[in-house]
């Protein structure tokens, strides 16, 4: 299975990740941060508080979503871009958004559902925007 690894586009690779990643910025950041917050049990308006992992968690984790995502569609063979969006639905919701809902129904969220729809949502349109750049450039 990991003989693979010569057919992974390499050059998309980067390309997918920095969009996921983008999107991820503009998503928390300006379409739902209030929402999020909310999600969270803040004030709508709350600043985030950094840190390291604040700046480094999300790209890194995006980067292994992404290689995964590119590994699988290698041992898949999916190269369509029809394919790519089944891929990226199925792992979008089977996967990520599922994982999601399960982290947010834990009791410290005050408001799982919204969170899993904002969180969950991001992961859906990350998944599928990733396996459509991975198959298209």
């Amino acid at each position: 299975m990991f003989n693979v690894l010569g057919e992974v586009n390499w050059v998309a690779v980067p390309v997918a990740f920095i969009v996921f990643v983008v999107v991820g910025g503009v998503w928390f950041a300006f379409l739902f941060s209030g929402s999020y917050n909310v999600s969270l049990g803040r004030e709508a308006s709350a600043k985030p508080v950094t840190s390291p992992l604040f700046f480094a968690g999300p790209p890194l984790t995006s980067l292994v979503i992404t290689l995964t995502s590119a590994f699988l569609m290698a041992v898949l063979k999916i190269d369509s871009l029809a394919d790519a969006l089944v891929f990226g639905l199925v792992t979008g919701v089977g996967y990520l958004m599922a994982n999601t809902v399960n982290i947010a129904i834990n009791p410290n969220f005050p408001r799982p559902l919204q969170y899993a729809l904002i969180s969950g949502g991001y992961n859906l349109v990350g998944s599928l925007l990733v396996s459509a750049v991975l198959v298209t450039i």
